[in-house]
């Protein structure tokens, strides 16, 4: 077995192989998650999405193949209008939930932003692989999206090379390669309890080799005077989303998919939401509400273990 951790998009990356393999997967693991950090990054100077959102409303911008891709299949979800936005930036980096300098922005300045992220401001050329966001303060921002995506990537290099049996969790986004080395050959994934410690679960999931992607209240918060907001926002009312859930994970078989499903189950919330995740087809969700009741979707109520 090898494993590695470091810090990057953000958050803890820890990467466990379980087959007797040389170090080099890991070395080049690392490469890829680099590359596309520079690349997919809003909180550097330059980025190929940076020079997205400093374009915006002036012309549109050419990149990478695959960074087109991902941007595609974002804009793809945000334009479902169910829930998920590629073209929330604006509004983040106006809250700044979770960052220096955090506030609750005047009703005027949530006004003001709401207009600008609308994605169907977004034009995607295929032919020149380019992005143009078509009025001036928009910004592209990735982040419910990215992880996900370089999961799966990092997945199909380590089926190229053959690996078996690995873990890739990319700050709590988990996705599993291959079998379990068990007898029985399943995975047993712990469910994060969002009203206790970190690593504090209400259940665990069995389950063969899949994605386990969750959206929650409980990582990002702002406290202003008796009130607590989080960073999963409402693009409608310009404020964090407001309903019964405290977390909504998804299981699928693609990372990218447990990404845009749980943000959009989130926002629709547990009844809507649990509908919504029944009608497609190899997702299934895991409801928590914020007095800690569990909901689960047809398909894991035979393959989860509650703790309690």
């Amino acid at each position: 077995m090898i494993k590695q951790s470091f810090k990057a998009l953000g958050t803890k990356i820890n990467l466990t192989i379980f087959d007797d393999v040389s170090d080099y997967i890991l070395v080049e693991t690392r490469r890829l998650v680099t590359n596309y950090e520079n690349r997919l990054t809003v909180n550097r100077d330059h980025s190929e999405v940076v020079s997205i959102n400093q374009n915006a409303g002036i012309r549109p911008v050419k990149v990478l193949m695959d960074t087109f891709f991902l941007i595609q299949q974002a804009v793809q979800a945000s334009q479902l209008g169910l829930g998920f936005n590629v073209a929330i930036g604006p509004l983040v980096k106006l809250w700044q939930i979770g960052f220096e300098g955090a506030h609750k922005p005047e009703k005027k300045a949530i006004e003001a932003v709401i207009t600008q992220i609308n994605p169907e401001n977004i034009i995607l050329n295929k032919a020149q692989c380019s992005v143009f966001l078509t009025k001036k303060g928009m910004a592209l921002d990735l982040g419910g999206i990215a992880k996900g995506y370089i999961a799966d990537c990092i997945k199909t290099i380590w089926l190229k090379n053959h690996i078996k049996s690995g873990i890739i969790d990319l700050g709590g986004n988990i996705l599993l390669v291959g079998q379990h080395l068990s007898d029985n050959q399943a995975w047993r994934i712990g469910i994060q309890n969002p009203s206790d410690l970190r690593h504090k679960v209400v259940g665990y999931i069995r389950t063969s080799a899949c994605a386990i992607g969750t959206s929650g209240i409980y990582e990002r918060r702002l406290i202003v005077g008796n009130r607590t907001y989080h960073h999963m926002f409402d693009s409608q009312t310009g404020f964090p989303i407001e309903n019964s859930l405290a977390s909504v994970t998804i299981v699928s078989k693609l990372s990218i998919d447990g990404e845009i499903w749980s943000t959009i189950a989130f926002y629709q919330g547990l009844e809507a939401g649990k509908r919504l995740v029944e009608s497609l087809p190899n997702i299934e969700a895991i409801f928590i509400t914020k007095q800690n009741e569990v909901v689960l979707t047809s398909g894991l109520i035979q393959r989860f273990d509650s703790v309690r």
